[in-house]
């Protein structure tokens, strides 16, 4: 099959071609076809699918349809509503946007915290036809009645798993209660979890369901690799496999912020040239650091798990958890940066006995066992005992149950129920205090061992 044969308009084939593809991804395929005619959908597959592409061109050519009436003041109102949990991924997906859209007339912009509203209100100003935006700063501009979201006919809850992740239900059903009853809605998803399937019961109306992969499965073309190391060697374990293997564009992650700048420094201490994005990093920062990566200026980005989403690089190579997830989905989600469109990659995950719980998890989520090999030279000390993991105030790990400090489950949150698994890197506030942590309170569909992923990272409301 070819993007010819989707009824898509000529200008948008025109692009695609230039953008060097012909040949559609299994979730375009079948998501452009049913978003040409106007249906809902509700869409899953791995990350780096493609499926940006398939709900972008047909919403393009969709749009280009009709010509919409200008208000009262000559504006042209917002058509189409793009919702993204992260700055990085809004402005991938609005750069998206604008590839495909370079042929057609429509306009676009992306409105996200971390940057001064002004400038944005004067865009809104002139008018829009497609807004892309992070949950806290569109709410921040409906309430000072900066933009209209009454007209828009198509709504898009892109990467709808994180947006939850992170604690966006509240604000999301806030911008929903604005937006016309009649519309054209599109939840697309890396996973698919029984929350995400009661938002899509709310939001969609009969909508075709294209889930083009197993849940929560990694894709072929990663190859999976566990180096058991001990503790204290995981840095010059880094620094090796970098020096020794050539590697020249890695992406690092850590589970906190601190981590990430600690590990950048070390690593450009040892003469490669490191950055590192989190939360606390300026929007400008973060926009460099991306930058120079991509470029292959920089040879390793250290990201934490909110930092990397929307981070789409073809060809990237390697990815390496030099601190594995607690949360097992996260795992997905990190190494699905490499093996993007049909290129392979390599999944590196340099694993502690403190973490030895965390990687039985990721493998029963997805279904697999993960390959160990030991480096030489950092063969883990086999007397080494699990001791906890403290991030700020929580304890978690294999040694959470030791000496009092957890409750009695190897992810024992400090002071919360047992099975916590918390996120460390929440968006910041928008009263400009610590970032706000993922849910705080169960979930009632929890199973045993599986509570709230709330309780890290400080007061105030999920953020932009």
């Amino acid at each position: 099959m070819k993007f010819s044969d989707l009824g898509l308009a000529e200008p948008l084939l025109r692009a695609v071609h230039e953008h060097g593809y012909d040949t559609p991804t299994p979730i375009q395929a079948q998501a452009i076809p049913i978003v040409l005619a106007g249906g809902d959908v509700l869409g899953g597959a791995q990350t780096g699918t493609g499926k940006t592409a398939g709900f972008v061109l047909p919403m393009l050519q969709r749009l280009s349809l009709s010509t919409p009436a200008r208000d009262s003041r000559g504006r042209l109102p917002i058509r189409c509503l793009i919702l993204t949990p992260t700055r990085e991924l809004a402005a991938q997906v609005e750069e998206s946007v604008r590839i495909y859209g370079k042929h057609m007339k429509s306009t676009s912009m992306v409105i996200f915290g971390g940057v001064g509203m002004q400038p944005q209100v004067d865009k809104l100003r002139r008018g829009v036809d497609i807004l892309v935006a992070t949950p806290g700063r569109l709410l921040d501009h409906a309430g000072q009645r900066t933009l209209d979201l009454s007209h828009v006919e198509i709504l898009v809850l892109d990467e709808a798993d994180r947006m939850l992740d992170m604690g966006f239900l509240p604000d999301v059903k806030k911008v929903l209660a604005l937006l016309p009853q009649k519309k054209q809605s599109l939840l697309f998803s890396a996973t698919f979890s029984d929350e995400i399937k009661n938002l899509a019961d709310r939001l969609l109306n009969a909508p075709a369901l294209i889930e083009v992969a197993r849940r929560n499965q990694t894709a072929d073309l990663i190859e999976q690799k566990v180096h058991p190391v001990s503790r204290d060697a995981k840095k010059e374990l880094l620094v090796h496999l970098i020096k020794k293997n050539g590697w020249d564009q890695v992406l690092v992650f850590t589970r906190m912020k601190h981590g990430a700048n600690r590990l950048a420094d070390h690593l450009n201490k040892h003469g490669i040239s490191a950055m590192a994005i989190h939360g606390n990093k300026s929007q400008t920062a973060r926009t460099k650091a991306l930058a120079e990566f991509k470029t292959g200026d920089l040879e390793v980005l250290v990201a934490t798990d909110i930092a990397a989403r929307g981070i789409d690089i073809d060809q990237l190579p390697h990815v390496v958890n030099y601190e594995i997830p607690n949360v097992p989905e996260d795992y997905v989600h990190r190494i699905g940066r490499t093996g993007r469109a049909g290129s392979t990659g390599e999944a590196i995950s340099l694993v502690c006995v403190d973490e030895e719980g965390f990687l039985r998890d990721i493998e029963r989520l997805i279904k697999r066992s993960i390959p160990r090999e030991v480096v030489p030279g950092f063969e883990p000390n086999p007397n080494e005992r699990a001791e906890p993991i403290v991030l700020g105030r929580m304890v978690i790990g294999e040694g959470a149950n030791r000496g009092g400090r957890g409750n009695g489950h190897r992810n024992g949150n400090a002071g919360g129920a047992p099975g916590s698994r918390g996120r460390h890197d929440g968006p910041p506030s928008r009263s400009g205090g610590a970032p706000a942590g993922a849910r705080s309170a169960p979930r009632a569909s929890a199973g045993p061992g599986r509570g709230a992923r709330g309780g890290g990272g400080g007061g105030g409301r999920p953020g932009r």
